[in-house]
């Protein structure tokens, strides 16, 4: 059906439009037009609220709505936190596992396999979040399963999760060459993260290759005034994009409006949100604003893509335009996905957000359905 969506605002990942209307047929973006030139042969119609703009997408979250995939590893599990993304008006996600056993890699990777073969919604593949992280900046991560890459491991988990792994966190002082180039190869976006890195060390992994660092401040090497630390590697190159977990409490907002100034638009939101469980090799307790492992160890967040952007704007001072393209344009561009998703352009799939004045969500909209 051809539907035209009419809203009082039309963000389309760039620009406002007013007195417009989005036209979506069989799931994409036609166009934006004057609501007096909407083609005869549309269904219009209005939706009620402030701002019509693009649906958000999280490139780390590991679970949602009372399940953990890294505990569960069941489509089950999967649809509980794409549920959990919708809360939150996102509809892509990667779902994430933190350090574990190559076993476990791999029971992952055939769950999500049949997710998206069984007709599941919204992930884009898993991001592994280890295991080739610096033991000394390991977090939440199990410390018996940190270890050194192996070519022989890697070539496993590219062939078992082709198609399936698109992301990995990894530190830059821990990989070689060879491992950096043969994930690349294959398509892998990295990230640098968990890294006890140098700044030199640091800088060599950007530009030789790594594209990404993974929340930004939180288990890196810090910014000093005579050793720059990954932080200072992140701030200093041309290219290199970042996540950060907006909710005060992985990072002050001080710290993400002063990251923001120097970034632009290399800074993008993560939600980083587990769920509460108590079992498994990862249990994590709900702290109101946060979760942690049981020691008191933080372990992620209670975020949603939502929530992060309103921590933006409210919080950090950021505007709200630009904090949209944080959770939407910016980390689909990560992806190389900035033409299917992050913005309402013609080709785009149709999946948009309805927000009031207090950026509280009204609707979701996927593929043009409600």
């Amino acid at each position: 059906m051809a539907t035209a969506f009419i809203a009082r605002e039309i963000f389309d990942g760039h620009a406002l439009h007013t007195g417009s209307a989005v036209l979506v047929h069989e799931g994409k973006v036609v166009g934006i037009v004057p609501v007096p030139d909407i083609p005869a042969g549309y269904r219009q119609q209005a939706v009620d609220g402030y701002m019509l703009a693009p649906a958000f997408m999280d490139l780390q979250i590991y679970g949602g709505n009372g399940k953990l995939f890294s505990t569960e590893l069941s489509t089950d599990a999967l649809e509980a936190t794409y549920e959990y993304c919708l809360q939150g008006g996102c509809t892509q996600f990667l779902i994430t596992m933190a350090t574990n056993s190559t076993e476990k890699y791999l029971q992952g990777m055939e769950a999500i396999r049949s997710y998206q073969t069984g007709g599941g919604k919204g992930l884009l593949g898993l991001h592994l979040e280890g295991p080739y992280i610096s033991a000394a900046k390991r977090g939440a991560h199990l410390a018996k399963y940190v270890r050194k890459p192996s070519s022989d491991e890697i070539r496993l988990l590219l062939s078992k999760g082709k198609g399936v792994l698109r992301m990995m966190t990894l530190a830059p002082e821990e990989c070689d060459k060879e491992t950096i180039d043969l994930l690349l190869a294959n398509k892998v976006i990295l990230s640098a993260g968990h890294s006890l890195a140098t700044y030199q060390q640091a800088i060599d992994g950007f530009y030789g290759g790594i594209q990404a660092a993974t929340h930004l401040f939180n288990a890196m090497s810090p910014l000093q005034g005579r050793e720059l630390g990954m932080v200072g590697a992140i701030y200093d190159h041309a290219d290199v994009r970042s996540s950060i977990v907006c909710d005060g409490v992985h990072v002050d907002f001080a710290s993400v409006r002063i990251s923001k100034k120097i970034l632009g638009e290399r800074l993008f939101f993560i939600t980083d949100a587990v769920a509460e469980v108590p079992y498994g090799e990862y249990p994590h307790v709900f702290h109101g604003d946060r979760y942690t492992l049981p020691d008191g160890t933080l372990s992620g967040s209670a975020l949603t893509m939502l929530l992060a952007v309103r921590n933006g704007v409210e919080k950090a001072g950021i505007p709200l335009p630009e904090a949209l393209r944080m959770a939407s344009l910016y980390p689909a561009t990560v992806m190389g996905l900035e033409k299917k998703w992050g913005s309402i352009q013609a080709g785009a799939r149709a999946d948009f957000v309805l927000l009031d004045e207090q950026l509280n969500l009204l609707r979701v909209i996927v593929d043009g359905e409600e």
